[in-house]
């Protein structure tokens, strides 16, 4: 494993994910406060990001394969930075949507930083050399909230320039010091290649009994959580009346909890607890965990909630993608994995429009409570496919016999 090189891309995902966290405890009360705009339309900014993503994902990684990854992360940090600088300029709704289609572009260069890392880590060090992006993911938004919470009192203006900085000083570093790993491709590139979503490959993972059940849970667990993006710091400004800062703190906790949950606690819980009991224990505490923000109380209160919120995410996630690669073929993990991340960008992308609808038109409650909701009928619909016989949790090298035999193989 190249450690320079590692450190290097860890840094810019690090730095760039900070500049993000910033806007995370502020963006719903700007809007709200500055621009008034309605709930909904919030919600809508928050899905746009998602979308774009959803989009661009795929696209950015193909085109890294041709061009180099060091290319277009230097385009996406350009993106993301414009894209602070817009919002720091921003006086109109149009304005910060287009701050947000940017930076949903910009944020679209996570899969070619997990390219660069599988170009320059070998296979038995692969797994180490993804942890970290996740690290990177994971400090980002336990300090970014903090300091967006500080800033804030200097102003919004203030917290989008120091997004930007932040964005800047990624793109130096990555300009500075990021080598390519990539040999150009001299043959042209064709739209047909470019493809977003394929899917024929879709609804052969889909029909298959024990894959499509659980990319099905985990659309349903991030759609769930989806509601609160943009809803929950609205709810803190308008319900709970806490200052941008202490919703940067809350934002915080639960960074931290979670870091601290899924880097530590699951590897223990998962040795000793079938995989099954998981994701039954964290479909059950989700339903506390979304269904009681609301009624938290005060700060405290809140934040134990956000805390029992962060178990729940932190079992149920890891968990839930541990088993859809168990039952995927060797050769077909990427691609499998892959459209399960898909997904779950697009149950980002309907969770904060329901999340911004409901908070609007039907009450401050309702985002969270129709998370608890669906966590509620997920945790039944656990139980009937647990028990059910044509689902068996089995090893990696049983499921493969099985996806064999059942001839999948080849319709993947």
């Amino acid at each position: 494993m190249k450690k320079t090189s590692l450190m290097t891309i860890f840094m810019t995902v690090f730095i760039d994910l900070l500049g993000f966290g910033l806007l995370i405890p502020i963006l719903p009360t700007f809007a709200s406060k500055e621009i008034h705009v309605s709930d909904f339309a919030i919600g809508i900014l928050f899905a746009v990001f998602s979308l774009v993503q959803f989009i661009f994902n795929p696209i950015l990684g193909k085109l890294s394969d041709k061009f180099g990854r060091r290319p277009l992360i230097l385009i996406s940090l350009s993106s993301t930075c414009i894209s602070y600088i817009i919002f720091s300029f921003s006086h109109s709704y149009l304005m910060l949507f287009i701050s947000r289609l940017m930076g949903g572009f910009g944020g679209s260069n996570i899969g070619v930083a997990q390219a660069y890392i599988a170009d320059i880590t070998e296979k038995h060090e692969r797994t180490k050399g993804m942890g970290m992006i996740g690290v990177a993911f994971s400090l980002g938004f336990v300090f970014g909230p903090f300091v967006g919470g500080i800033l804030s009192h200097f102003g919004y203006q203030v917290v989008g320039f120091v997004s930007a900085g932040f964005s800047l000083t990624a793109l130096a570093f990555t300009f500075l010091f990021l080598k390519e790993t990539v040999q150009k491709s001299e043959g042209k590139l064709k739209l047909r290649d470019l493809k977003i979503f394929d899917l024929h490959f879709t609804k052969s993972v889909l029909s298959h009994p024990e894959i499509g059940s659980l990319v099905f849970l985990f659309f349903i667990v991030t759609f769930s959580g989806a509601n609160i993006y943009g809803t929950f710091a609205l709810l803190s400004y308008k319900h709970y009346h806490f200052t941008d800062q202490q919703t940067g703190y809350l934002f915080g906790i639960m960074g931290i909890s979670g870091a601290l949950i899924q880097g530590g606690l699951i590897r223990i819980l998962s040795e000793k607890i079938s995989e099954k009991f998981l994701i039954l224990a964290g479909t059950f505490i989700l339903i506390f965990g979304l269904g009681l923000i609301p009624y938290g109380g005060n700060f405290l209160g809140l934040a134990i909630v956000m805390c029992v919120l962060s178990l729940g995410t932190g079992i149920l996630q890891p968990t839930l993608l541990s088993m859809v690669s168990k039952y995927s073929p060797e050769k077909e993990q990427g691609a499998i994995l892959g459209l399960n991340q898909s997904l779950s960008a697009f149950a980002r992308v309907l969770g904060p429009l329901w999340g911004g609808f409901a908070f609007d038109f039907l009450g401050f409650q309702f985002p969270f409570l129709t998370g608890g909701a669906f966590m509620v009928l997920t945790f039944l619909f656990c139980l009937y496919l647990f028990n059910s016989k044509k689902f068996v949790l089995q090893s990696h090298g049983e499921a493969e016999k099985i996806i064999i035999k059942e001839n999948i193989g080849r319709e993947f």
